[in-house]
C-alpha cells in the first residue's frame, strides 16, 4: 500500500499531542466578539481535544495512522 499525504486543510487545523490524541482550536472566534462576554471569549482561546468518534478520521487525514 502506498504512503497517505496528509491533507493540506487538516495540517493548519490539527495537531497530534505526545500521548496521541489530536488538539484542535474552538470555533466562533472569527467574528460577532462584540457580543460574547469576557468569560466566553477567554474560554474560546484555549484549545481543546478533538471528540474520539471524529478522530481516527482526523488521524487518517494526519497520514498519522
Amino acid at each position: 500500500m502506498p504512503k497517505l499525504k496528509t491533507h493540506s486543510g487538516a495540517k493548519k487545523r490539527f495537531k497530534l499531542t505526545g500521548s496521541g490524541k489530536v488538539k484542535r482550536f474552538q470555533a466562533y472566534t472569527s467574528h460577532m466578539m462584540r457580543n460574547k462576554s469576557k468569560k466566553a471569549k477567554l474560554r474560546l482561546v484555549r484549545s481543546t481535544t478533538v471528540h474520539p468518534a471524529d478522530e481516527s478520521r482526523i488521524k487518517r487525514l494526519l497520514a498519522a495512522g
